[in-house]
């Protein structure tokens, strides 16, 4: 009698670790290390992408450091007015004179600002003499009065005024230029990911705990590609695209880590 056939195809894989056949930590040394120092190289893109995208961004918004303002600025666009003309619009303070409102306001909307500040052609309606009569009284930083509002909004020097007296206009990124990087970190993310998800699949970790990894980089990585363009007309899709690209990086990164960790750390023989 002859033997009974086999079925060449693997079984299903078991719960805890790799599918047959597929198992990281029982190749041979070399091909191990090898494998770890391509997944420390792609640890290190992930890490210098975020340094870039901190550079890249940090002074979009016309403000020191990185903030969600510096990305609402790259997809959406900004444009804001001067925090000195929108308090003088709402009529802070009370006590200031009709006239030297209208001075002030006419000064932050005309086209010479920084030159008109100290203007001695202007003498007592110079926008320096009103501010330092109207408001150091608060906006002093040794002030007495305005609960410490002179620490925080100082309006003593054209280096104070400066910061608050223009507004902003940020515009987004051009759409054609956000399409040639769509494409691009479309194939290039989603082959990291795929290549990501492949080895974390060959390691001894549970299978439950990689299965919410990879959907949580798998979806991170859909939503923060989808939204760049939409982000142009609704700004409230620049949170959803901040984070869902954090997670992704996030996600991903552990998945590498948990990669190497398998590569290099000893097997338990039974």
């Amino acid at each position: 009698m002859s033997a009974p056939e086999t079925d060449p195809r693997p079984g299903p894989a078991p719960e805890g670790g790799a599918a047959p056949g597929l198992r990281l930590a029982v190749l041979p040394l070399p091909l191990r290390l090898g494998l770890a120092a391509v997944v420390l190289v792609l640890l290190g893109g992930l890490v210098a992408s975020a340094a870039h995208l901190h550079a890249h961004h940090a002074p979009r918004d016309q403000r020191p450091g990185f903030s969600l303002d510096d990305l609402v600025g790259a997809y959406h666009g900004i444009r804001t007015r001067a925090p000195l003309e929108a308090a003088l619009e709402r009529r802070h303070p009370e006590e200031l004179a009709a006239n030297d409102r209208d001075a002030l306001l006419a000064w932050l909307r005309g086209g010479r600002i920084a030159e008109s500040y100290d203007a001695e052609a202007l003498g007592a309606r110079a926008p320096a003499e009103v501010l330092a009569r109207a408001c150091l009284e608060c906006h002093a930083r040794n002030a007495t009065r305005g609960e410490g509002i002179g620490r925080t909004v100082p309006l003593e020097y054209w280096d104070d005024v400066r910061a608050v007296a223009f507004g902003r206009e940020v515009l987004p990124t051009d759409a054609p230029l956000v399409l040639a990087s769509a494409h691009t970190h479309a194939l290039g993310m989603g082959s990291l990911t795929a290549v990501t998800i492949l080895l974390a699949l060959g390691t001894r970790w549970p299978r439950r705990g990689l299965g919410w990894l990879i959907l949580a980089a798998g979806v991170g990585l859909v939503l923060d590609l989808a939204t760049w363009l939409p982000a142009r007309e609704a700004a409230w899709l620049v949170p959803v695209l901040a984070a869902s690209g954090a997670a992704w990086a996030m996600c991903t990164g552990s998945l590498l880590l948990l990669v190497l960790l398998d590569l290099l750390l000893p097997v338990r023989r039974a």
